[in-house]
Formats: C-alpha cells, structure tokens, sequence
C-alpha cells in the first residue's frame, strides 16, 4: 500500500483506492489538459474528477496498479498535496482577465509558484495572490498572501485555516512588484530562520511576536 505523497498519490477513505492530483499552476490548464485528464479518468475508471480548493483537478479512486500508467498518460508533474513544503499557490485572474483588477495577480502566482511550489519548509505553507481588495484567492486565510490595490501590493503573513483558524496581518503595504517579490524572499527566510518543525509560519508569529517579524524584515 502507498503512503500519502508515494508516487503523487492520496489514499482515500475506503483504504484501498487514491487520488492522483497532477499540478496545475495557479490553476490554469489548457483544452489538452483537460482531455487527457477526462480520457485517463475514463481509461482508468475514476470514480470521480474534482477541482480542489487548491485549484488543482484531482482524478479520484484509482487503483495503485495503475497509478504509473496513470502518470506516463498525463505526462505531468504531481501536485504537492502533502508534505512539509510549498504546498500551493492560488491566484485570481487579476488584470490580465478580470474588470475589477488592481495588480497582476496571475503573472505574480505563476512567478511564486515556479520558485516555490514544492520547496522544503519548516511546515505546510500557502501563498495567496488577489488583483484586487475583492480577495477572490482567499488571501488573509494563507501564510503569505498579496492583495492589488490600485497604489499597489499589500502582503500579510500567517494567515490559515483548520481548527486554529488565523486571519493574515498586514506588513507592507503599496509595494511594486519587485519590492513585494523581494519582501516574500525575506518572509520565507525569517521562517526557516525562526520556526519550529511543522510549525506555521502564523504560529512562528505568535510565539515571537509580529515586532519581531517586522524588525528582522526591515519594516
């Protein structure tokens, strides 16, 4: 039997079937994608396909003989679903679609997501990206999230979900795009710098204090 992650696999509830979770960044997929994911479902009868909240299309209760098959017929990278790192980076459409965007949210997502989606962390971490205050990405329920406004980024820290549900705090407000993307590089450094294992970053700044945070980055 596989473990979570194993080959890029979920076990589900009945114990004996996965989910396999193919990565698609900031959940943009094109017309072939979409195919091959509804062909390899059809192929391997998946008892069902579901789009996560981590935009991601997951094909569910796959056997794991077939689980390699599975993957040579995508041809894609697995999603991080689990594991200490990275796990996803959602993004609204932003100016490049949507009428009510402020920032790039979709170009800034996939730059995030190319340098971190997977890197190792001290625990589970999310990135958030919204054009506009609308935050349609559930920006303040992430650990690093941006929001457009129309004088610029705003970034807040150390929000989640779960049981400890945790709103984000603002930090910085009005930045261009390079100076939010090289405040982000501080905040992921300060959190390997300063948290416990599997600890969340919100959690780091709990027990150290938003003051701490802001003095090691410079705000």
């Amino acid at each position: 039997m596989l473990e979570d992650g194993d080959r890029g696999v979920v076990l589900q509830r009945d114990k004996t079937t996965y989910a396999v979770a193919p990565h698609l960044p900031c959940g943009m997929v094109t017309p072939e994608v979409l195919r091959k994911l509804a062909d390899v479902a059809e192929k391997y009868q998946a008892k069902a396909l579901k789009v996560t909240s981590a935009a991601r299309i997951a094909v569910i209760g796959v056997e794991e003989k077939d689980v390699d098959a599975i993957w040579a017929d995508l041809e894609m990278d697995p999603g991080q679903v689990v594991g200490i790192c990275v796990r996803s980076v959602k993004a609204c459409p932003g100016t490049q679609f949507c009428r009510r965007g402020k920032q790039d949210s979709l170009g800034l997502g996939m730059h995030l997501d190319e340098k971190f989606h997977g890197v190792a962390m001290p625990g589970k971490m999310k990135f958030g990206v919204s054009g506009c205050p609308n935050q349609c990405a559930e920006t303040s329920f992430k650990d690093v999230g941006l929001v457009g406004t129309a004088k610029g980024w705003r970034v807040l820290v150390g929000g989640n979900g779960g049981v400890l549900a945790r709103l984000g705090q603002p930090v910085a407000k009005n930045l261009a795009t390079e100076e939010a993307l090289a405040l982000i590089d501080r905040i992921v450094a300060y959190y390997r710098a300063n948290a416990k294992p599997k600890e969340r970053l919100g959690k780091t700044i709990e027990r150290l204090g938003l003051d701490h945070l802001k003095a090691a980055l410079g705000l």
